[in-house]
């Protein structure tokens, strides 16, 4: 694959001017360039060469005012199942791309190529030939995280024995045993890191990880396969920065002992410490982690961290709730103990925190794709890069001043009311102290939080009641089915299921159940929610009738979507039959 083919070329062009493009960009080739009216080609020394022009100039670089386009030359024979997909974002899940990949047809592999870009390439072969130029028909130029995919063909010398996709469906279906890369192998290489390690380290120490020149960051990145970003203009004059490293979880881990161990050297040098006891206390690990994945963390009394404690011989301590922020959702974990003490926690720690954020991106991609217009992006599910940290996870919605999350339910841009019941011990937590935790995400969300008097004495649950658009119902709701779990009204083991009751218009209610039931079983089976819409209702004075949805939290928001979708299609068939006669009449209240 070092052959090149060159598009988009001015008349004007000539080989001459080809080669001093190249020359120009230190890209060598190994041939002269066939020059043809509008496109050339030419060879270079091998694939990685070929790779780093398509990258260098692809789209980027222009002569005699048209910019080139270059890929692989692929002949037409060989056109056939093999495609290279370029400029992925480099923080992208295996997961994800995996979803988006099968969209199209059977993969049989995807394999990551090697390349000195920040941006990820694979190669993919699908079972088919039409499945191969649907993924590159719709995939090229699709945005991911602010990325254009670029995706071109690449020589398929199997071309000629041109299989059908096995069993035909659509999906990953291998062919014999695992290969060496293939999607369905479960310990391929990484993209990058789903999670990346955020340490805070003393600001002192920050010139000596750093080194002359960037000397030693650079080995560090170099030994441990990592990327690794220095914060030092965030928090000016503050006595600790943040580091972010992203790598796999041997190389995070890998690059922790180095800072650490250079934060143990320097503090020896400057005599900051006389001995191993105090450098442990003077010094410890401390690691940045989103407050969403905490609870799960400490575990049920705590249990989780007490193990890490003991299997490690360390001290763990956590810094408080009150710490965060609408804009800091971090919370410190503090590890004190030797430095291989403090090596064997971090792995631990970063391997609870890393199988939350695994369980709730697996939750959000199961019900993603059943909700109309859910932009993941904008509401921040991922680790984007941008950020040089985790964004908040699943449950957190985006951060502060982020685009809606939904993107499009046709015109429906109005507020909803949502009742969501949670255990009466639970208030306080929503609340907060002095109200600040529920006056802060009603602000975040954008929706008004209140909640109902009790019952009674002895009541169990406590109604909140929930005012907002879409967008802000799915944040709202989200960020307090996170609360409950992270305070441990749920066990470890145990989903966060939640009643939450909306009001539909009494019209629309024989829709919603539908012809023996037919609409609300449906509703059930796709959601995985409980809907039970009670029979014999007496409408209130808005003419509404209630409707009770009990699951976790994407059941429940994908039953509500679904149920407002119901609704706004009544709706829009009512009204051809009221202007069929006239002008619209206002109704009385």
């Amino acid at each position: 694959m070092n052959k090149l083919y060159i598009g988009n070329v001015s008349e004007q062009a000539s080989a001459l001017d080809l080669e001093s493009i190249f020359e120009q960009w230190k890209i060598p080739f190994s041939a002269p360039f066939l020059v043809k009216s509008g496109y050339a080609f030419v060879d270079c020394p091998d694939e990685k060469v070929a790779m780093r022009a398509i990258d260098t100039l692809s789209g980027k670089v222009e002569l005699h005012g048209k910019v080139l386009e270059v890929e692989h030359s692929v002949p037409k024979r060989q056109r056939s199942c093999k495609l290279q997909i370029r400029n992925i974002p480099p923080h992208m899940q295996w997961e994800v791309l995996d979803g988006l990949l099968a969209q199209y047809g059977t993969v049989e592999s995807c394999e990551q190529v090697n390349t000195d870009t920040e941006t990820a390439v694979v190669n993919v072969r699908y079972g088919a030939k039409d499945q191969a130029r649907e993924a590159l028909d719709k995939l090229n130029g699709f945005l991911m995280e602010n990325y254009a995919l670029k995706v071109s063909y690449i020589p398929d010398e199997t071309a000629a024995v041109d299989a059908p996709a096995v069993g035909g469906r659509r999906g990953f279906n291998p062919r014999g045993p695992p290969r060496q890369g293939s999607p369905n192998l479960g310990a391929r290489p990484k993209l990058q890191s789903d999670v990346p390690l955020r340490m805070l380290v003393p600001t002192q120490f920050v010139g000596a990880i750093i080194g002359k020149e960037g000397a030693t960051i650079r080995n560090i990145t170099k030994q441990t396969h990592s990327k690794i970003d220095i914060h030092r203009k965030e928090n000016a004059g503050a006595a600790e920065k943040p580091i972010t490293v992203h790598s796999t979880p041997e190389g995070c881990s890998s690059a922790c002992r180095n800072i650490m161990e250079i934060m143990q050297k320097e503090a020896i040098d400057t005599k900051m410490c006389v001995d191993t006891q105090t450098l442990t206390e003077e010094i410890p690990l401390k690691i940045l982690a989103h407050n969403n994945f905490v609870g799960r963390l400490i575990g049920k009394e705590g249990r989780n961290l007490k193990k890490i404690e003991q299997d490690t011989d360390t001290k763990i301590t956590i810094s408080p709730l009150q710490d965060l922020t609408l804009y800091n959702p971090e919370r410190t974990i503090t590890v004190k103990g030797t430095l291989e003490a403090c090596a064997k926690a971090e792995e631990e720690i970063m391997k609870k925190i890393r199988e939350s954020y695994e369980n709730d991106v697996a939750a959000m991609h199961l019900q993603s794709n059943l909700i109309p217009g859910l932009n993941l992006n904008a509401l921040g599910l991922f680790p984007g890069a941008a950020s040089g940290g985790m964004s908040p996870s699943v449950v957190s919605g985006p951060p502060a001043g982020a685009q809606a999350g939904y993107q499009s339910f046709g015109s429906q841009v109005e507020s909803e009311t949502v009742h969501l019941f949670i255990p009466a011990l639970a208030v306080g937590a929503i609340i907060g102290k002095q109200g600040q935790h529920i006056k802060q995400l009603s602000r975040f969300a954008g929706a008004s939080i209140k909640i109902a008097p009790a019952d009674g004495i002895d009541t169990k649950q406590r109604m909140v009641i929930i005012t907002g658009p879409p967008e802000a119902q799915f944040k709202a709701q989200g960020r307090i089915f996170g609360k409950l779990k992270e305070e441990n009204f749920f066990g470890p083991k145990e989903e966060v299921k939640l009643e939450a009751h909306i009001k539909v218009p009494s019209f629309a209610a024989g829709r919603v159940i539908g012809k023996g039931g037919k609409t609300v079983n449906e509703l059930q089976n796709l959601t995985s929610a409980e809907v039970v819409v009670p029979r014999d209702q007496t409408p209130d004075e808005n003419d509404q009738v209630v409707v009770k949805i009990t699951g976790h939290f994407y059941a429940s928001q994908l039953a509500q979507r679904k149920i407002q979708e119901i609704i706004a299609q009544v709706r829009r068939q009512q009204q051809p039959k009221a202007s069929a006669t006239g002008p619209p009449v206002a109704r009385r209240k």
